[in-house]
């Protein structure tokens, strides 16, 4: 069995907990989308580790993981992760033997950051705003895979052809860098040095991971498909335009990896138990202006701050109706829901079931960001829940009656069952209720 983990909100759900559980029942971890924009905070024997670009199930012996084609890869982001791993004890002498990239992967170069880091700066000037990116290169880099002057994996081991596609893919940017933006131009010779001296470097992790997979898919080896950010950050399906560069959703695990729709059989949705956003955009039920008190109090409890950026996250009350729209998109089977021991001994828990737009009742996830920014949330106020001892639960009937029920009303909002309910940041603070890889 096959499972693609995927974000059921804005990002920064807890996917990285959720695959490093999920990956002892797989052989194969695949990252499909998106770069180094993503942050997996995993919390192992009270140990926090921070990866943005290698698959989170590297903490685990005899694992392969795999970074595949629809990523956008920064090699040096890459090789930091690789010396922080091999220093930590998590990868052996050659590190290669475990984590492998894909040679159709885009490569992540210097002036796509430096693209991305003027762009937010000028538009913040303007009457638009900034999207808030976290000018990691990720949007531009994927604009030059689009306009087919992309730099891929392979051309990185291949000198005698990387200087001519550096040469066309630095060509606009010198025009854009010197003449809109008011900088200096790339100069390719200590680009083209640079690219080389990290190709040979890389060489040894690059492989063709779909052959992998398809070699996998063929032995009927258990593979776990990972995601970052959100659905609603999701380029086609996400509140555009602040949305990312990639598809978030499920179908981006069959384009970002080579295979067939047949291959993932079940979508884990990763939500947590309320909403945060980080970065500019629509966001219905954020209570940082009606309830800033509180906001502050789920924010300090759950540490509401990116694992990439350090970013203060906004912080809102569960958004149902957005959820049950990324459980459409993404076909979801399951729910993983998490960080419910953030909202324990609150007097009340809020959850929307509608909008209000123009005087109308919606129920469904509005199109337009501009009708987004507009809605009111309607909601569904539930009684808190006492406090519990999340080392001491073995099972959802354990918990306090409020908190399952605020887990049974989900449910049945989004018809769809929750598999996998987080009692505390740690690995071993996990309810396991229906396991995936044998549904």
């Amino acid at each position: 069995m096959n499972v693609a983990i995927v974000g059921a909100q804005w990002g920064d759900e807890g996917k990285g907990k959720v695959v490093d559980l999920f990956t002892s029942k797989a052989e194969y971890i695949v990252r499909y989308q998106g770069g180094n924009n993503a942050g997996h905070t995993l919390v192992v024997n009270g140990k926090k580790t921070v990866l943005h670009l290698i698959p989170s199930g590297v903490l685990h012996e005899g694992k392969t993981c795999l970074i595949a084609n629809g990523v956008v890869f920064d090699p040096v982001v890459f090789f930091k992760e690789i010396e922080q791993l091999v220093d930590a004890g998590a990868l052996g002498a050659d590190p290669w033997n475990r984590v492998r990239v894909s040679e159709r992967a885009h490569v992540i170069l210097p002036y796509h950051c430096l693209v991305d880091k003027l762009r937010e700066e000028k538009a913040s000037k303007s009457a638009a705003g900034k999207i808030g990116t976290t000018v990691r290169g990720i949007g531009p880099a994927y604009e030059d895979k689009v306009a087919r002057r992309g730099i891929q994996v392979i051309d990185l081991i291949r000198p005698e052809v990387l200087k001519q596609k550096l040469a066309k893919a630095i060509e606009e940017k010198n025009i854009l860098l010197e003449h809109y933006f008011g900088g200096e131009k790339i100069d390719l010779d200590s680009l083209y040095a640079e690219c080389v001296t990290l190709g040979e470097k890389l060489r040894p992790y690059v492989a063709n991971v779909r052959g992998i997979l398809a070699e996998a898919l063929g032995y009927k080896r258990p593979i776990l498909f990972e995601g970052a950010q959100g659905t609603l950050l999701d380029v086609d399906h996400g509140t555009y335009p602040f949305v990312t560069s990639s598809n978030t959703v499920a179908g981006g695990a069959l384009t970002g990896s080579g295979v067939g729709p047949t291959a993932i059989k079940q979508v884990i949705g990763i939500a947590k138990a309320y909403t945060t956003r980080v970065g500019s955009g629509p966001f219905p039920t954020e209570i940082e202006f009606t309830e800033p008190e509180m906001a502050k109090k789920i924010r300090d409890i759950g540490n509401e701050y990116g694992a990439t950026t350090g970013r203060p996250r906004r912080v809102g009350w569960l958004d149902l109706v957005a959820m049950k729209y990324a459980v459409q998109v993404n076909g979801m089977t399951g729910i993983a829901l998490m960080k419910s021991d953030v909202l324990q001994d609150f007097d009340y828990v809020k959850v929307c079931t509608a909008y209000r737009l123009g005087g109308n009742t919606i129920y469904e996830f509005p199109t337009s960001s501009d009708d987004l920014s507009k809605v009111e949330p309607v909601y569904e106020v539930m009684p808190g829940w006492i406090k519990y001892r999340a080392e001491s639960v073995c099972g959802i009937s354990e918990l306090p009656e409020e908190m399952r029920n605020y887990v049974k009303f989900i449910e049945d909002f989004l018809k769809t069952p929750v598999v996998l309910l987080s009692t505390g940041p740690g690995r071993e603070e996990t309810l396991e209720i229906s396991d995936p890889f044998r549904s």
